[in-house]
């Protein structure tokens, strides 16, 4: 199964794609505002407003042998200690040799915006080529997920 973080991802077409081509499971999880897809691989859940519902409904069910899509931190380390795979949109795989990592700048980026209301956050634009490296990183990683599920 593949899960998505989907209320802000920018994937969710080239992840469909890859669940198709491999026949895999994915689920769209978000607070609503999706159009349904028609592919019977696709199952959309729409959770109840509120902060992190989505992430906690991910959270619970994601396990050995899933791959999850997430740009939440939180949600990805709390994945990775339950076995499943974690990619962020641009293809990076979050593991259990580096999340920890990952998390630590995560707060402290967090601290360092607190600190200074009038620092200028965000990060570069998303392209075509972190497109490219996510498509190319979701098929290597659902593949190896498969095997680990079925081996």
């Amino acid at each position: 199964m593949i899960w998505i973080d989907a209320d802000a991802c920018p994937v969710k077409d080239e992840a469909e794609r890859v669940a198709t081509r491999l026949g895999v499971a994915l689920a769209l999880v978000s607070n609503g505002g999706l159009r349904p897809s028609r592919n019977p691989l696709v199952t959309m859940v729409y959770v109840p407003e509120g902060p992190d519902v989505a992430d906690k409904y991910i959270a619970e069910r994601a396990g050995r042998g899933d791959v999850v899509v997430t740009n939440d931190i939180p949600l990805a380390a709390k994945c990775v200690e339950a076995g499943a795979r974690v990619l962020r949109p641009d293809g990076e795989a979050l593991t259990p040799a580096n999340i920890g990592n990952v998390l630590a700048t995560r707060d402290l980026m967090a601290d360092l915006r607190s600190a200074d209301p009038f620092r200028q956050g965000g990060g570069r634009a998303f392209s075509k080529a972190d497109r490219s490296r996510f498509l190319d990183a979701l098929d290597r990683t659902t593949r190896a997920a498969e095997r680990e599920k079925n081996g």
